[in-house]
């Protein structure tokens, strides 16, 4: 059995994935400069969230860029009604299993570590400690959400040599304060969003990814962050990239799915095959369908 990664479209072998064994070929890894070439060429950089050693390690394989261990895991692997209860030491965890995952495997993804709610709002020196956790347990990159203040802290991060995604429209950790999982970004809120997003480019951000935003907001902060690569969940197909729940994509969430989620396993014929169509659809624009999107 073989997995075969090319710089173009990724071939795959039998669709299935020994953690143990060895691709014969890999695809470069990928770094900030290799996504800074998908969208330059004006290919979309597709991303998943994984959990654990071979998930992280199946989803490498089936040609995904980015792995985000993200703090969603309280809700999905938890139990827990919200991101909030998530800690520290649980993320390092995960991020460490997820990061043997792909050494195990030459796995080449890049790994993005959630900071938790708590680890980053007392200030950049207490984001630089939480930070330096993630980063030493294999994350490439931290995310940290919201805008105005996190600015500060993305900039101290970044220039201590630790790359940052960013995070605006629906932010989990606070979604107490915004009434519930609900569009962001729409009317006159849609101006405080753009401000943030280019502060936070401004003050370095690799990423940013975009949840539950009006598509076309969404579209118009892609072309106007050309060196922060948008990652829409939930905000359209004008994106750079797109980034989906493990569990909601594979139709095994506790809740209900949101509507813009698709259940890629409906029609796959294992994991594998669930996350190479994911792939697929992104890369060709068939996923998202802006259709579904009531906002």
């Amino acid at each position: 059995m073989s997995i075969t990664h090319t710089d173009a479209a990724p071939v795959y072998g039998s669709g299935k994935l020994t953690p143990t064994e060895p691709r014969v070929a890999q695809r470069k890894p990928i770094s900030l400069p290799r996504l800074a070439e998908l969208r330059a060429r004006g290919e979309k950089i597709t991303m998943l969230t994984a959990y654990d050693a071979t998930f992280a390690a199946v989803a490498d394989a089936a040609g995904v860029e980015c792995i985000l261990v993200g703090d969603s895991l309280g809700m999905v692997c938890q139990g827990l009604a919200s991101t909030v209860g998530v800690g520290l030491e649980t993320m390092r965890y995960h991020v460490e299993s997820v990061s043997r995952g792909l050494l195990r495997t030459q796995g080449t993804a890049w790994l993005i570590g959630d900071l938790p709610f708590g680890s980053y709002h007392e200030g950049r020196e207490q984001a630089l400690r939480s930070a330096a956790v993630l980063m030493q347990a294999g994350a490439h990159m931290v995310k940290l959400e919201g805008g105005g203040w996190t600015a500060e802290t993305t900039r101290f991060l970044v220039e201590r040599g630790i790359p940052v995604c960013a995070h605006l429209g629906l932010t989990p950790q606070t979604v107490h304060a915004l009434g519930g999982y609900r569009v962001q970004g729409r009317g006159d809120a849609a101006a405080t969003l753009k401000r943030h997003a280019h502060e936070l480019q401004d003050a370095g951000a690799a990423m940013l990814v975009l949840e539950m935003v009006p598509a076309v907001l969404s579209a118009e902060l892609t072309l106007e962050l050309p060196t922060c690569h948008t990652i829409g969940i939930g905000a359209g197909k004008g994106t750079a990239g797109q980034v989906l729940v493990l569990h909601d994509m594979l139709g095994v969430n506790l809740a209900k799915n949101p509507k813009f989620v698709r259940n890629f396993m409906a029609e796959a014929h294992s994991v594998q095959g669930a996350f190479e169509a994911y792939v697929r659809a992104v890369k060709d624009g068939s996923f998202p369908n802006d259709a579904l999107h009531a906002w």
